[in-house]
């Protein structure tokens, strides 16, 4: 013992009262700090000043109905974001996710409707399409080892000369015939593309959808060990390997998620309007990615929340119908998308600085 130490309690002071040195590796930090350091916090407090200036510049906002335009603009971006977080936490991105989107609807329309098939059959065989092509991605991402933006790149340009050219073959047009008195329309549109009253206000089912689709991936994130795994390949894939984790079954089963999501989207896309345009989905990707990046994806990988999609793609329904709603030019809109994803970035980078600033 230090004659320090013997000196405390002929001070008046009972051992281990008095004030502890620290070298300040084990000091904690501030809470503010380590709310900080939670990706989902800055694009949280992002979110609410969009609506407070919103609900100031554009009164319609405060409408329930309008609430509920928003937020159905803003689950049909999120629904796709959340997959591609995922992804993108996992150190990949996907360029190809908004044009599968309309693969998946155009397979099942086409092929309900050229076959005289229960709708049913078209929306599993979709299925099967989108997963496909998302394992295709990731195999060939961890195959080759290319760039998964060049990879995706190759298929997105692939994707949308197929969307255009075999809906032309087929149909004799740019778009799907009108489905919508086949058999199993009525159901699938109930699961797809249904509307709910809530206080005299229609709400879209894929608002819902999307909440729970939300709800799920920040379990898996944060409670699995899957949710590890993602967060380790995105990290260092050389080092997640060394300890165990599967990285090959990892990187295929995110781009595998992403192919869901642009299913799940395709079949709403298709159910709420009978048909499709076979030339759509082109640029949505680049949505989907700065959705996830303004909800604090790192575009090294490793790092991210569900949640944060969550309020960046309620950032860019807010924004997409606040300027509708306010009376504005709605060509704003690209520059309010521009502004919003650069403020992240730097945001982002701000933050990790503080979070990890002794």
């Amino acid at each position: 013992m230090s004659m320090a130490q013997q000196a405390e309690p002929a001070l008046g002071r009972p051992p281990g009262s008095g004030p502890k040195e620290s070298d300040g590796r084990t000091t904690r930090r501030p809470l503010a700090l380590r709310l900080l350091a939670r990706p989902e916090v800055g694009v949280f407090l992002g979110a609410a000043a969009v609506v407070v200036f919103f609900l100031i510049a554009a009164p319609a906002v405060r409408q329930g109905s309008s609430m509920a335009t928003i937020l159905y603009q803003s689950s049909t971006i999120g629904i796709m974001a959340l997959p591609v977080a995922l992804l993108m936490i996992g150190g990949e991105f996907d360029l190809s996710s908004g044009v599968a989107v309309i693969s998946s609807a155009l397979t099942a329309s086409m092929l309900s409707y050229q076959l005289t098939m229960n709708v049913w059959t078209g929306v599993i065989v979709a299925l099967a399409v989108s997963l496909a092509i998302g394992f295709f991605n990731g195999w060939l991402v961890v195959r080759t080892g290319l760039p998964s933006f060049l990879i995706t790149l190759g298929t997105f340009l692939i994707l949308q000369g197929v969307n255009l050219a075999v809906t032309k073959l087929v149909t004799g047009n740019v778009a799907t015939d009108d489905i919508s008195d086949m058999d199993g329309f009525a159901q699938a549109r109930k699961v797809f593309a249904s509307s709910f009253d809530v206080g005299g206000v229609q709400v879209k089912i894929t608002v819902v959808w999307w909440l729970v689709f939300a709800a799920l991936a920040t379990w898996v994130l944060l409670r699995t060990k899957y949710g590890n795994w993602i967060f380790a390949v995105g990290g260092n894939k050389e080092s997640a390997r060394a300890v165990g984790v599967p990285v090959t079954f990892a990187k295929i089963s995110l781009f595998m998620l992403v192919g869901l999501g642009a299913w799940f989207v395709g079949m709403h896309n298709l159910f709420s309007f009978n048909t499709v345009q076979s030339g759509e989905g082109v640029s949505n990707e680049l949505i989907y990615i700065a959705a996830a990046v303004i909800g604090g994806c790192l575009l090294t990988g490793g790092a991210g929340s569900a949640i944060g999609s969550v309020f960046g793609a309620f950032m860019f329904g807010m924004v997409n119908q606040g300027i509708v709603y306010a009376g504005w030019n709605p060509d704003w809109f690209k520059a309010f998308l521009g502004v919003m994803l650069l403020g992240a970035v730097l945001i982002n980078q701000w933050v990790q600085r503080t979070a990890t600033r002794r």
